[in-house]
């Protein structure tokens, strides 16, 4: 079942927090080209970039997949912006604009993960099952 991504609200958020990442980190120092630099528009890249592949996918189980890489990359994103922060590549205001959409991304993609996740034809395991009887 391809989807359009161009449909999907969540991928046009993640893709603006690209935009926003590159244009924030070309003041970083160009000794972290190579690392944070590197990283951060990486793994900010990944976001869309999986939202866009997995809804090209034939099931909603490998959509769901695809889902929850992008939504570990914008964990790790959020990882990089503080570390950013803490290293005084990224001012106080930078830091608060970019975690601010990072947010935005991540509770409209967990949403939108659980919503197809929902979806899944499955009676997946529940971890906490065996402590609830």
């Amino acid at each position: 079942m391809a989807r359009n991504y161009n449909n999907i609200e969540v991928y046009h958020l993640a893709y603006n927090l690209v935009l926003d990442v590159y244009k924030i980190t070309k003041e970083f120092p160009s000794s972290e080209e190579q690392n944070i630099t590197s990283q951060v528009r990486r793994a900010s890249v990944s976001i869309p970039l999986n939202i866009a592949e997995g809804s090209a996918k034939a099931s909603n189980r490998e959509f769901v997949y695809f889902l929850n890489v992008a939504y570990a990359s914008a964990k790790e994103v959020g990882v990089l912006l503080k570390l950013s922060f803490d290293l005084n590549y990224l001012c106080e205001d930078g830091y608060t604009y970019l975690s601010n959409r990072l947010d935005e991304v991540n509770a409209k993609l967990f949403l939108f993960l659980r919503n197809v996740e929902s979806r899944l034809k499955t009676n997946r395991y529940h971890f906490f099952k065996k402590f609830e009887d």
